[in-house]
């Protein structure tokens, strides 16, 4: 039986007598530092690699760094999040960086988390979606560098990155309108109390659908709702059980439109000759061939790697603030056709 108190951590010095090197040298490779040669650096690798080594964070970030990526997520049931967070894993593969991944929906969990990331001396963050004001974020910002995902505005302190979400929603009514349809609902999400132009990305999505709305002559009918499957289901049947139906419903994300197609299944609506059901995000189970839905994409995995490259570059140095823009794209899919014809 293995007895688990005699089990100890490798240390830097195990790895220097596994590769007959001085201490400094596994130090240097594990720091990535300038001027290790290719030939020190593959064998202190393959030391490290035989002898299961992992450099201590809490020492680490005494000499100066810890090599970890904090990474707040507000969901992970929200499958757009977890291609973001694939994104930056990919990025950083490759580097001596590791993120370190938390959740928190709230605005008060979330600042919880956040400085849990910074009592763990992480040497960076990245924040998909957070809540906190803009004055928090940008004092975070001025001690530490840090990376915003969908949070419009720019900033001062720190880097943004955001999907062109006033273009995709107006690619989005333009296509439904193409179509022929009039009567299009857009499936929202409170704002949170957060004030324009810092606001995150479904307050700057349903602005961009009610200009565009407005510019077809139509006038915008907006359900707020959660993003989430409950949240579209609720407000399709808030929906579908008035008067005059809409002829598309436009949700502000996958994960909702996948709750609107199962209220329109209940009630025996064929999509799209019934109803006509879009989404945004652009998420895996989107392109699966039985939902097969239409949507706006501006790629997770590509807004996760440009979010960590971007975070990198301020560890390298850079101090002016970047705000980077993803242009999306539309994805027409098998959920969308001109709306049925009046009897």
């Amino acid at each position: 039986m293995e007895n688990h108190s005699e089990i100890r951590r490798v240390t830097i010095q195990d790895v220097a007598r596994e590769a007959g090197v001085s201490v400094s040298a596994v130090s240097k490779v594990v720091r990535d530092a300038y001027g290790v040669s290719p030939q020190m650096r593959e064998k202190v690798s393959e030391a490290i690699e035989r002898l299961g080594y992992r450099p201590h964070t809490g020492a680490r970030a005494m000499r100066g760094r810890s090599y970890t990526i904090g990474v707040m997520v507000a969901e992970l049931s929200a499958p757009f999040q977890p291609e973001i967070v694939e994104g930056i894993s990919e990025e950083l593969e490759g580097t001596p960086y590791q993120e370190v991944l938390v959740t928190g929906l709230a605005p008060d969990r979330q600042l919880r988390r956040i400085e849990a990331l910074i009592d763990r001396q992480v040497d960076g963050l990245i924040l998909i979606t957070p809540w906190m004001s803009t004055p928090w974020l940008e004092a975070l910002g001025a001690k530490l560098p840090t990376v915003v995902i969908a949070r419009h505005g720019g900033a001062d302190n720190f880097d943004t990155i955001v999907d062109d979400d006033h273009l995709g929603a107006r690619l989005m009514v333009d296509h439904l309108v193409g179509l022929g349809h009039r009567r299009i609902v857009h499936v929202s999400h409170p704002s949170g109390g957060l004030t324009r132009p810092h606001v995150l990305s479904h307050t700057a999505r349903c602005d961009g659908y009610a200009e565009a709305m407005k510019r077809h002559g139509l006038e915008p009918d907006v359900i707020e709702t959660a993003y989430s499957e409950p949240g579209g289901y609720d407000a399709a049947v808030q929906a579908l059980t008035r008067p005059e139906p809409p002829t598309a419903i436009f949700a502000g994300a996958d994960i909702a439109a996948l709750g609107v197609l199962r209220a329109a299944e209940e009630r025996n609506l064929q999509v799209p000759q019934d109803l006509t059901v879009t989404g945004y995000d652009n998420i895996y189970v989107s392109t699966i061939g039985r939902v097969s839905l239409t949507t706006v994409d501006q790629s997770g995995r590509l807004t996760g790697a440009k979010s960590a490259r971007m975070l990198l570059e301020r560890l390298e140095g850079r101090t002016r603030p970047v705000h980077y823009v993803i242009v999306p794209r539309l994805v027409p899919r098998a959920t969308s056709a001109p709306p049925p014809a009046r009897p």
